[in-house]
Parts: C-alpha cells; structure tokens; sequence
C-alpha cells in the first residue's frame, strides 16, 4: 500500500489498523532543540479520542501517546520522531458478519478491488482511527508555528446551523460539538439524540482558522499554499468538501463584492476584507487563513441499507459496533492538526528558499 507519507520538509508516515495491537507515526524533518513531551501530545489527542460524549463511538481508548525516538532530555535531536498508540479496546467481533459484505458508503468495495484482500475488523487502514496519527503530528507541528494560532469550529450540523453573531471561541470547549454558538449547541442536542436513537447519522460543516500567518508561505504554481490545504483536508476520512476563504459563494457575486480592497495601517498593508480565506496566488497574503470541510454522515448505521457481497450477491446490511452519529465532531481537531502539519511545512519550505525566519 503506497501513499502513507505526507508532506515536504515537515513530513510525517502513519502507520497501524483500526484492530490491530497499535497506531503510530514517523514525524521526519522537525527541526531540532525544540521543546516536546508527550504531555503537549497527549493535550490533543484527549481532544480526538472516542467516548467522551454520548454523541461520538462509545469506543474507550485513551489514546496514550509514547515518544520512542527523536526527543532527548524534553527536546527534539534533528533526528526522526516516532511515536506510538497502543489499541486497547478492539471488539473484532462486531464486525464478523461484515466479512464478506459491502457497506455503503465504506472503502469495502474499493478495497477489496484494488488489493484483493481487506481488513475487515472496523475498515482496517480505511479507519478514522488513523487520524490519531495526524493529531499527534499536528502536536509536533504547532510547536514548529510560534506565533501562530489554529482553532476549529463546527458551524453545521446536519440541518441545524449555528448563527454567526453569536460566535464564541471560547464555547467549542464548553459543550460536546466544538459549536462557537450557545444557543444553537443546546438545540443539537436533542437533534443529535433524535438522529442517533433511530439508528441513523448526520453530516457535518466545519471551519478551521489560522491566525498569525505571516505573508509570504506558499509558492504560485505547484506549490500553492491552498491546494495544499486542500489535499490535507480531503485526505481526512468522509471528507467530501473543502472551500477557502468565499470558497463555492465567490462563484455568485461580483467582482466588486469579492475584492479584498486594501489600505495602509501602521505601515503595512491592511485587507478591509477576507474573501480570499487568507491566500492570494498561493501565497499567504498575511491575514487570517479561513478553511471549511463539508464532512459526510458516518456511513456506519443501525438502519438497514441495501448492498451486495463479495461473491456478487444482492443483501441487505446493518452495521454493527460503536460508531459516531455524526463523525465531523470528532473531525475538527483533526482538521486543525492537518493545516499545522502543512503550514509547518511551507514554513520551512519558505525559510529553505528564501532564508526567512518568518
């Protein structure tokens, strides 16, 4: 299976199976003599983690991080970090009748027609599990981005959205679905508790946002900061949209009402809007990197739905287990690590060229 790595200088390999004994990453390129425990790790990864709410997978791992390589006396040596993640409350049983069934909206089907052969035991490599991986290496990664700081909402769910004067970064730590909106997460609840006791899922929006970019990450072809971020993003298992900045809504109004005019403040240019999310060209443009991920319903659901076997044969399947009623929940740290993971990397990519400390 190729295609395990991502990134440039700041690159980072997952490794690990839903059900298998571990999950892990090889983090290679942080620069060395930064400061890191497994402590700053495990502050995301606790954000990540299933069971914290009735509204994600009842499944209960802590998701304790170990640092095995390229940290010494609390700092990082230059050399490759690995880290590891112990699985410790696997149930392989659940999914036995799925062992030769397709489940809609799954990677069984193209699994088994790529390789011959899959994983069945929670979706194996196709897991969301493995965005654990990523959690921890966005930990690496913030530490790389001083000055910089990434935060994640969600602002949609299902059909419920939330009201944009009411946004509060403070509330997505103060209830279970990252919502910025107090009024609107008091209303989820009892749409999700509805959507979850009839055995069904929801989708979900959400909007990461990095602040203290300086101008000048990215490069104005193949390198463009953007696709990048939208590659990172639509790598994030149910992961069906991604837009920046206006993003879809700059394809209905003028080019008037999409210009970001500028002024001068304090000597240095001044945008009097964001609708390019941050990014002009490629390029960081120096304000505030806007990015949101339509996530699609988790496709694992109590309802019957229509499918066929391996053998061709036409069935009906419910999946079994614990599974998220609506997985864009548990998506946004993993969002937020995916835009550190890369804007640590443009970061040094911008200092190799142009050797800027910036």
């Amino acid at each position: 299976m190729s295609h395990n790595s991502f990134g440039h200088l700041f690159r980072f390999t997952t490794w690990g199976e839903s059900h298998g004994p571990a999950i892990g990453c090889v983090i290679d390129g942080c620069p060395p003599r930064i400061d890191i425990s497994e402590a700053d790790i495990q502050t995301y990864l606790d954000q990540r983690k299933p069971g914290t709410s009735r509204f994600v997978t009842q499944r209960k791992e802590p998701d304790a991080v170990k640092i095995l390589s390229g940290v010494f006396e609390g700092q990082t040596t230059g050399a490759p970090i690995s880290l590891l993640i112990e699985n410790t409350d696997q149930r392989s049983r659940d999914y036995s009748e799925i062992k030769d069934r397709y489940r809609p909206g799954h990677a069984d089907m193209t699994y088994d027609a790529k390789y011959g052969i899959r994983d069945y035991r929670g979706g194996g490599r196709s897991s969301a599990r493995e965005t654990a991986n990523r959690v921890a290496a966005g930990a690496i990664a913030r530490k790389i981005l001083t000055g910089v700081t990434i935060r994640g909402a969600v602002i949609s769910l299902g059909t419920q959205n939330i009201n944009p004067d009411n946004w509060d970064w403070e509330q997505t730590r103060q209830n279970p679905f990252w919502c910025p909106d107090k009024v609107a997460a008091k209303t989820w609840e009892d749409y999700l508790d509805g959507i979850r006791k009839s055995g069904n899922s929801v989708g979900a929006i959400i909007e990461i946002r990095a602040s203290g970019v300086p101008a000048g990450w990215g490069a104005p072809v193949y390198g463009k900061l953007d696709s990048d971020i939208a590659m990172g993003m639509m790598s994030i298992n149910a992961a069906k949209g991604v837009e920046i900045g206006t993003g879809f809504a700059a394809g209905r109004i003028t080019g008037i009402e999409n210009a970001d005019e500028m002024r001068m403040e304090n000597g240095a240019p001044k945008f009097l809007s964001n609708n390019s999310g941050g990014i002009l060209g490629g390029i960081s443009n120096g304000d505030e990197i806007i990015v949101r991920v339509a996530i699609k319903p988790t496709s694992s659901i109590l309802t019957q739905t229509q499918s066929i076997d391996a053998k061709g044969n036409e069935i009906d399947v419910r999946t079994k287990g614990r599974h998220d009623p609506c997985v864009g929940i548990r998506a946004v740290p993993v969002a937020e690590a995916m835009l550190a993971c890369i804007l640590a990397d443009h970061k040094l990519r911008h200092r190799g060229q142009m050797g800027s400390s910036n």
